[in-house]
């Protein structure tokens, strides 16, 4: 066919099979995925029927943007066996806490309003109010993630002064973020104290001088040291602190309200625990093993709270309404710990029975048998909490596991699952798909969505 033949764009757009692309991808977007689309096909030799029509263009255009604008934010299957993700969201939401944000973020709500006095209000008063009921904290305040909060008690606390920290603990979050390179931002100095594996409590008190602002004492949630290696515990940590007036600082990292020993994990440090052990402050995050919001919280000692909340920096770093009406909702829960298992999803996952897992995989495996050629079977696997929550913890859970003769079909195959609407996600280990059933909710929905596959 010529090249005059093809439609214009206007004429495309205004094809009743153009408005899904529209509404998925946005007026502007499509039109840029139109131009360029026919600029290839005005560079080809054989220009295909289907581009003669303006309503040939529905998959196309949708083929391009994925190729070139991304897939943007799908929802997905977390079939990988890392329940808290950092990849895929992190812990996913409650779906009723989560309608009630989104209707309050659609209308006028006291966030920095007090509707008693009728004037300017406190916008994390209730949020405060949980932290310090849940955490026995003498105060609180949140920023949008701990790894803010850390450089915000640094920035407040030890501007242009030292703080040391055991070289066991000059971590690395995700994202290639490093402890020392946080630190530096927030124009405090680092003074490394002990070695990698052993740090004892002479080594605090020899570098602590006039110049120490605080201690800072940071879990390794996301690896462990193990054989011969020693720590300074908290309530010890903090002895050395106060003895030297100083205040102790500490990062727990992914944070959790619940004792996770109920479900056959190692008890994480909880916030209360820490603070009952002489910590001055405690940062932990939101969006992990307490399974809420993105955000950074930090609980502890008035005085120093109140520093931090009249930094400039706090307001920089400060949450919007509608994460913090989701961490109002999700601490809500805490409240009541029946309450919590039942409507946060994490601990539900973690929770799962063993039962559920394979009357889940049973269901996936058929679906998937009806794949050509593929090896489907169900077997037990182990799952991790991820987001550096317990490093080298393993939770039983259940798996589909899909194999098949070549490696290349096996790629081909997993990279199918990707591209399905929601997207299926695993992992490969030992030359299989592995997809771990604690992620497999809603099952008919994934069910659903694999029957295409046949």
């Amino acid at each position: 066919m010529s090249r005059r033949q093809l439609p214009s764009v206007d004429r495309v757009l205004n094809d009743p099979s153009a408005s899904a692309a529209v509404a998925r991808w946005g007026k502007r977007t499509v039109k840029l995925a139109l131009r360029a689309l026919q600029d290839e096909l005005r560079a080809q030799t054989d220009i295909p029927a289907w581009a003669a029509t303006a309503s040939g263009y529905h998959d196309p255009i949708d083929d391009w943007l994925r190729r070139h604008v991304g897939r943007g934010y799908e929802a997905v299957f977390n079939l990988t066996g890392t329940l808290v993700h950092t990849n895929l969201g992190r812990s996913p939401l409650p779906p009723e806490l989560a309608a009630h944000a989104l209707d309050a973020a659609t209308r006028p709500l006291a966030l920095e309003y007090d509707l008693g006095a009728g004037k300017r209000g406190n916008r994390e008063g209730i949020v405060e109010h949980r932290l310090r009921l849940l955490t026995g904290a003498e105060a609180a305040t949140v920023v949008n993630n701990n790894a803010a909060a850390v450089m915000l008690v640094l920035n407040t606390l030890a501007r242009d002064r030292e703080v040391p920290v055991s070289r066991g603990e000059l971590i690395e979050i995700g994202g290639s973020f490093r402890l020392p390179e946080i630190m530096e931002r927030a124009g405090c100095r680092l003074k490394e104290v002990g070695t990698t594996n052993r740090t004892h409590g002479r080594d605090y008190e020899n570098a602590i001088g006039t110049d120490t602002a605080l201690l800072l004492k940071v879990h390794p949630s996301n690896y462990r040291v193990e054989g011969f290696s020693s720590e300074v515990a908290i309530r010890d940590a903090a002895e050395i602190a106060h003895r030297h007036n100083v205040p102790l600082c500490v990062d727990a990292g992914s944070g959790a309200l619940v004792d996770l020993s109920r479900f056959g994990l190692p008890r994480e440090p909880l916030p209360d625990d820490l603070l009952d052990a002489g910590a001055d402050l405690v940062t932990f995050s939101g969006d992990k093993l307490l399974g809420g919001a993105q955000a950074g919280i930090i609980v502890g000692k008035r005085d120093l709270v109140e520093a931090l909340n009249a930094n400039p920096m706090k307001r920089a770093l400060r949450l919007d309404k509608v994460a913090l009406v989701l961490l109002d909702a999700t601490l809500k829960a805490y409240e009541d710990e029946a309450t919590a298992l039942q409507q946060i999803p994490l601990l539900g996952t973690i929770a799962l029975p063993i039962e559920e897992l394979e009357e889940r995989a049973r269901s996936v495996a058929e679906a998937l048998a009806k794949v050509a050629s593929a090896k489907v079977a169900v077997e037990a696997c182990q799952s991790e909490l991820g987001s550096g929550a317990l490093p080298g913890e393993a939770i039983e859970s259940r798996a589909v596991t899909v194999a098949f003769d070549t490696a290349k079909t096996l790629l081909a195959f997993e990279r199918t699952l990707r591209q399905l609407n929601p997207a299926v996600v695993g992992r490969i280990a030992s030359g299989k798909l592995v997809l771990d059933m604690r992620g497999a909710a809603p099952l008919d929905e994934l069910l659903a969505v694999l029957e295409v596959l046949a």
